[in-house]
C-alpha cells in the first residue's frame, strides 16, 4: 500500500504559526467538504468504513491519534502528531482511527459531499469489493 504523507509549510514568527491549506497547491483535490473531531473519549475507536471514490486529507490539529489503513491486502498503523503534516487516504481504503490524545482534534478535507452510498461500512463486504 501507498500511504503518502502532505508536507504542510508553516509559517510564523514571533506571534505564532500558520498553515495554509489550498487546493490544487498541498491539497491534491477539490475540497467538498471539511469536518473535525474532538472531545473523543478514552479508549474510543472511529472509522470503521471505507469509501468507493472519496478521498480524503486527515490532519491532527492538535494532539494525536492513530489510524489502521487496509486496502484488502496490507494493513498499516499511522501515528498523526503533526499539524503540519496531512494523510492523503484514498479511495478503497478501509480506516479505524484510535487511540485519541485528551486533546486531539483531528481536521479532515474531503473532495466530495457527504453521500451515504459512497460509504462501505461492512469489512467483509469491503474485501470482496475491493477484490473485483
Amino acid at each position: 500500500m501507498n500511504i503518502q504523507f502532505l508536507q504542510l509549510q508553516t509559517h510564523g514568527d514571533d506571534r505564532g504559526s500558520l498553515i495554509a491549506l489550498e487546493e490544487g497547491k498541498n491539497i491534491p483535490f477539490s475540497v467538498k467538504r471539511v469536518y473535525y473531531m474532538f472531545d473523543t473519549r478514552e479508549g474510543v475507536r472511529r472509522g470503521f468504513h471505507a469509501h468507493r471514490t472519496l478521498k480524503q486529507v486527515a490532519v491532527a490539529v492538535r494532539g494525536s491519534c492513530r489510524f489502521m489503513l487496509d486496502d484488502g491486502r496490507e494493513k498499516i498503523d499511522i501515528r498523526l502528531d503533526h499539524p503540519h503534516q496531512g494523510l492523503l487516504i484514498e479511495s478503497f481504503i478501509w480506516r479505524e482511527i484510535y487511540d485519541f490524545s485528551e486533546d486531539c482534534v483531528l481536521m479532515v478535507l474531503a473532495d466530495q459531499l457527504y453521500t451515504e452510498s459512497d460509504y462501505v461500512r461492512d469489512y467483509a463486504s469491503f474485501l470482496t469489493e475491493v477484490a473485483k
